[in-house]
This record gives C-alpha cells, structure tokens and sequence, in this order.
C-alpha cells in the first residue's frame, strides 16, 4: 500500500510516497513492545519503598530460667574486635522481673566468616518473679565502646513468661 502526499510550496510540486512498514515489521514492533512491558511488569518498573527489616526473636521462659540470645561482637573488616570493653545491655521496655546481662566473653563471629574468637561477650536474659502468664515485647539498648568512639543498637525480643508449676 503506498500513500501518496503532495505539499504546497514556492518549488515545483514534489511527490513524496511513504512505504508503510511491512506486516512483518509492525508484527516484531508489537511483539517487542508486548515483552518490554511484560518485563517492566515483572521486574518492578517503577520506583519501590525502602524499609528497614528488624529481626525480633521470640523466646519462652519460666520462673527461674535464663537462656543465651546470642554473641555480642564489634569487629572491623579484618575480622579483628574493635571494642575497648564488655557491651553494655539496658532494659527500655520490658516485664517485670526479666533482666538482661551481657557476660564477656571469646566469641566467633562466623556470620561474617571469621574464623578466630574476638573479644565480646554473650547476651542471657534471666525470668525472676513470674507469678503469671504475660506476653510482651521487650526493647533492649547494647552499647559497644570502641576504638572509634561510642555506637549503640537496639534488639527487640518478644518474649512469653510462664509462672512455675
């Protein structure tokens, strides 16, 4: 199909033909357009929303027990400790009778594929004076002293308490 146009102008009159695409052409152009969008819908095109992701771990414990969170560490990217002195932990929130130490301690941080033990400590949460069911969340402050000054971080804890039996 050929189209024909003819343009006014102070020249001679000029004949200009337009081949449109062919039917072979038009067919990838869709087909190509159909698979951007279709990829542009899987990938998530557009702009997405940053949310910080915070762990919260849930323990149960009875009248009188304690249990180990977890190893408290400040390491360097030469898997070397840069704390100056045991961390510190501070209750925020929390139930009543539930206390928080942190013991000192040689702990190896393998989470980032260290090897040797650094210095650090171990996180224990005591149960003292339960006299009834609660189920609470318990908001925790660690302090690191360092070589590079003071750094703090919080740990959330959800955390069921039992009277004993």
């Amino acid at each position: 199909m050929k189209c024909t146009f003819r343009f006014h102008s102070t020249n001679p009159t000029r004949t200009i033909q337009i081949n449109p695409p062919s039917a072979n052409v038009v067919d990838f152009r869709n087909k190509a357009a159909l698979l951007w969008l279709l990829l542009l819908l899987l990938v998530g095109g557009g702009a997405q929303a940053q949310s910080i992701q915070f762990t919260v771990k849930d323990i149960a414990l009875k009248n009188g027990d304690s249990t180990e969170l977890g190893d408290v560490y400040f390491i360097n990217t030469n898997c070397k400790s840069v704390l100056t002195s045991t961390p510190e932990v501070e209750i925020l929130d929390g139930p009543p009778g539930v206390t928080a130490v942190i013991n000192a301690a040689k702990v190896v941080p393998r989470g980032y594929s260290c090897a040797k033990p650094v210095s650090g400590g171990k996180l224990v949460i005591t149960a003292k004076d339960v006299q009834n069911y609660s189920y609470t969340r318990m908001v925790l402050r660690v302090r690191y002293k360092t070589l590079d000054g003071d750094r703090e971080r919080s740990e959330n804890i959800n955390i069921a308490l039992f009277p004993s039996d």
